[in-house]
């Protein structure tokens, strides 16, 4: 035999192995068409319709938010913000690279078929994409939600093969992208369960199994009632107080004289009182969130009865700082922030139209209200130089941004307080945005950011209003703000990963 003969069988060509495949994925695409599927005739044609545009994943994305937990917001946000990262990225790349046709509808029947047919190309499914995108993002916040969402995000993706609009690598590689979509905007924007609390010492405190010793002080004008009741329900020997503003401050002097452990139940504002009563006796502070914004219980990890039932139960603590402000005879404590200039006046603007319209809208027309007002800016000394100010803010922590403005806080016994100036200028609006839009500890003409452990400010024109934990106060002369480290202790659950 000759040795220049060779009778080695030929590999097959990536374009055979392509043909296989396209070979094996119209098969499949025919064998499900030929398919009875029961009950799916008027489902799964109507479902994809309304997937169209993403109407489908916007209307959920309402339906999840109008819950109004703290997690169903932040699910619906983050499902939403994948859907579009990965309709982003189908639209500008998958659907150029690869300019496949949609399959043949002879064997579909008709009763299946759309009756507009998509005219783009066929791979990779944007509406799968969309479907796992959504699904994946707001599991990853919420797996309870994700578990309701998943079964229609699946039915949406079946539903493309099932209509012959495409064939099934089709949708498979359309979900992997959705999912990575949802992966990609949580590295991002990590979750609240991956952004998890340095360790701090672990406070001794009362377990209340039962909740004997704890009295909660709610605040029935925040509507509160019902997640106070809640707290009874999972703690029954607790100690229920129900009071108006006015009565707030006597109420929880007289709860902190006979507790082992002062409760409150409201907004921010309402915290900020509990916490002053805590200090001054020497109790460990229990909070469940009650009012519009809620930061320093979200903060904590307490979004319901629940968080903070378990935290009570199992004696789980935390000591965290404390903001302390003094100007002449005002002084006062801050759990969240501390602020002069414009956002006093939006705060007051707010608090007149809150009991009517609500508290969101009321910010909104507040803020709308306040920046479009023809008005000055503060003058105050920092420092060494005097300067014109549109907004003096002082955080009690570290605030992370999540979006264009300060977040939440990971850490609340940092030690620092996060403050952020807004110098004047004509234009109060395009300052704040251009200081919103920047990051934190940065330097401009129009803005600074900077973490100190004291701050003092000289100067203020009387009447200048000073806003603390959503109260308003008039100041004026020398303003001092400092931190007081570890002087709070608060229930706070662990962190359920």
């Amino acid at each position: 035999m000759s040795p220049d003969v060779d009778l080695t069988l030929p590999t097959p060509g990536r374009h055979v192995l392509r043909d296989r495949l396209l070979a094996l994925d119209s098969r499949l695409f025919e064998f499900a068409a030929e398919r009875h599927w029961p009950g799916a005739e008027r489902v799964l044609p109507r479902l994809s319709r309304s997937a169209n545009h993403g109407v489908l994943w916007f209307a959920a994305g309402a339906v999840i938010a109008a819950s109004r937990t703290p997690r169903a917001r932040r699910a619906a946000a983050r499902g939403l913000a994948s859907l579009g990262l990965a309709s982003l990225t189908i639209n500008t790349l998958g659907k150029r690279s690869v300019r496949r046709p949609r399959p043949v509808l002879d064997p579909v029947p008709l009763a299946r078929q759309l009756k507009r047919q998509p005219i783009t190309t066929s791979f990779p499914s944007g509406h799968s994409a969309s479907a796992a995108a959504f699904a994946a993002g707001v599991a990853l916040e919420s797996p309870a939600w994700g578990a309701v969402v998943a079964p229609v995000a699946w039915s949406v993706a079946l539903s493309r093969v099932y209509t012959g609009v495409h064939f099934p690598s089709d949708v498979l590689v359309g979900a992997a992208f959705g999912a990575g979509a949802a992966f990609a905007v949580r590295g991002l924007v990590p979750t609240r369960a991956q952004l998890t609390p340095p360790p701090r010492p672990r406070a001794e405190v009362p377990l209340l199994p039962t909740g004997e010793g704890l009295v909660l002080v709610v605040n029935t004008s925040s509507g509160s009632a019902a997640r106070a009741g809640a707290l009874l329900d999972e703690l029954p020997a607790a100690e229920l107080v129900e009071c108006g503003p006015g009565e707030l401050r006597r109420e929880l002097e007289s709860a902190a004289g006979r507790a082992r452990v002062l409760g409150v139940c409201g907004g921010d504002g309402t915290v900020n009182a509990a916490a002053e009563a805590a200090l001054r006796h020497g109790l460990p502070l229990a909070v469940l969130p009650g009012g519009t914004l809620n930061h320093f219980a979200y903060d904590l990890g307490v979004e319901d009865a629940r968080d903070l039932a378990r935290a009570l139960t199992h004696g789980h603590a935390v000591r965290v700082d404390v903001g302390r402000f003094r100007s002449g005879e005002r002084r006062g404590v801050f759990l969240n922030t501390c602020s002069l200039g414009v956002y006093p006046e939006l705060v007051r603007e707010r608090d007149r139209w809150a009991h009517r319209i609500g508290g969101w809208p009321a910010g909104v027309l507040a803020t709308l209200r306040v920046l479009r007002t023809d008005r000055h800016p503060l003058q105050a000394r920092i420092g060494r130089s005097t300067r014109p100010l549109w907004l003096l803010f002082a955080g009690n922590g570290t605030y992370h941004r999540m979006g264009l403005a300060p977040g939440r806080r990971v850490d609340l016994a940092d030690g620092v307080l996060d403050v952020r100036v807004v110098h004047g200028g004509r234009r109060p609006a395009v300052r704040l945005l251009a200081a919103a839009l920047a990051g934190p500890l940065t330097r401009s003409p129009v803005h600074a950011a900077v973490q100190v452990g004291r701050l003092l400010v000289t100067d203020v024109a009387p009447g200048a209003l000073l806003a603390y934990d959503g109260e308003v106060i008039e100041v004026e002369g020398e303003v001092t703000l400092e931190k007081q480290a570890e002087a709070l202790t608060v229930y706070r659950p662990l962190p359920s990963h």
